[in-house]
């Protein structure tokens, strides 16, 4: 039987109005301040789909109209050793990356395709437009991945300095392009020509945070969880670039709260971001909802020397309606520092104990746990999920890997018509 899609509504989580999807709503055109949208769906009750693979038996709480090949869902298990070395009795680590023993087959290694497989799920087929995407590097990743085995058009705006990042196992389709902006700039740049770009009516701005099938992609780590416990974590840990997978944790905690079969919602979100990269541990330490200053020249220094790269968003969604800031209230949670010696500490701590090794970022939450257990913010029964986004890329890349290059380098400052141009100029 073909899939039919997810029926749902969408309401603004600032004034609660309810209203339908015109098929790419990013954001409510009669709402009075900045906020996310939610999805609401029809099927109230958390219920996962053996009639679907990979990503999709979660389906019923994606915003998604198809399904696409080559998906894997996130893949919870109970921890022994890093358990018993924090201490803890009932530590679930939840896992997106490359890891066949587990279960775990994303190719790029990392969660973010999770986003990929729900947005382009929620495109339709028959969709002209060419999606653009911007990231720091994982993201784009997954995305080119996910096009390319579903041929479908995109442009990837990505710094320079990110590039390897785009390790593949085999050459892309050609209907993937790469723009970089020059070595220096940072993901900010990068989102500043994929604006410029999206002027033209020929793309389609993939939206991030406020694309509800970005975030109901990301949860699914939450749903993983649920599925595998039964309940709703006490604390949940990751690392953040843009928080918006916090955000999705969140909204999925609520869903599975309304359900009635996982308990209340006391789940406490704990973030952590690499030091000196530090906008969103700085505006909440502040008690501030709207982010510190950071000045350009800053924001690109102290991207440059941090490890987890992919974790530095100059604009994230922290201080929006229903964004980070309102996650961490509402949950009472914090947000945590590592530096570069701690990822390397985690890093072998991590093989050593779990088997495995995983990305710098997720070495950013494995720290703010221990940090939390520390500080006694996390007591020794209490469930908690580590939501490690990514790994295995160093067994995933022995089998051989290709670079993507970029097929166009232009600067951020660029205008508007000149990005356009050298752009199709690709197609």
């Amino acid at each position: 039987m073909k899939f039919k899609g997810t029926e749902y509504k969408l309401v603004n989580v600032q004034s609660g109005r309810e209203f339908e999807d015109t098929g790419w709503t990013m954001f409510d055109l009669m709402g009075e301040a900045p906020a996310l949208i939610r999805a609401l769906y029809q099927n109230t009750q958390f219920t996962p789909r053996n009639d679907l693979n990979g990503i999709y038996r979660y389906a019923d709480w994606m915003p998604v109209k198809r399904t696409l090949d080559g998906s894997c869902a996130p893949v919870t298990y109970k921890s022994k050793k890093l358990a018993k070395f924090l201490g803890l009795k009932n530590l679930y680590i939840t896992f997106s990356g490359w890891n066949p023993k587990i279960g775990a087959k994303f190719k790029t290694c990392t969660f973010k395709e999770t986003e990929a497989y729900s947005v382009l799920a929620r495109m339709d087929e028959n969709e002209k437009r060419i999606l653009i995407v911007q990231s720091a590097g994982n993201t784009a990743r997954a995305f080119a991945q996910v096009c390319s085995d579903n041929r479908v058009p995109v442009v990837i705006c990505i710094p320079s300095d990110c590039l390897r990042e785009l390790w593949f196992r085999k050459k892309l389709h050609k209907c993937v392009k790469v723009v970089a902006v020059p070595p220096g700039c940072d993901y900010y740049d990068a989102i500043t020509v994929g604006e410029k770009l999206s002027i033209d009516p020929n793309y389609l701005l993939e939206g991030g945070a406020r694309n509800i099938a970005r975030r109901d992609g990301m949860g699914t780590t939450l749903l993983s969880f649920a599925e595998k416990t039964g309940r709703i974590p006490d604390a949940y840990f990751q690392a953040v670039g843009s928080g918006t997978g916090a955000v999705a944790a969140w909204e999925n905690a609520c869903r599975l709260a309304e359900d009635g079969r996982f308990g209340e919602n006391h789940m406490k979100v704990y973030v952590a971001q690499n030091k000196p990269f530090s906008l969103i541990y700085d505006s909440w330490k502040a008690g501030s909802r709207d982010l510190v200053p950071m000045t350009e020249e800053e924001g690109r220094q102290k991207a440059g020397v941090i490890l987890a790269k992919v974790l530095s968003n100059r604009k994230p969604p922290y201080s929006i309606n229903g964004g980070l800031y309102d996650v961490l209230q509402q949950s009472g949670g914090d947000v945590f520092l590592a530096d570069n010696e701690d990822i390397l500490y985690w890093m072998m701590q991590y093989r050593n104990l779990e088997g495995y090794e995983i990305v710098p970022a997720a070495c950013v939450a494995v720290s703010a746990l221990a940090q939390a257990v520390k500080e006694e913010k996390v007591k020794k029964n209490d469930y908690v999920m580590l939501n490690c986004t990514g790994g295995g890329t160093l067994a995933s890349m022995s089998k051989g890997c290709v670079y993507k290059e970029p097929d166009l380098v232009i600067s951020p400052d660029a205008s508007s018509e000149e990005i356009i141009n050298k752009v199709n100029s690709l197609f």
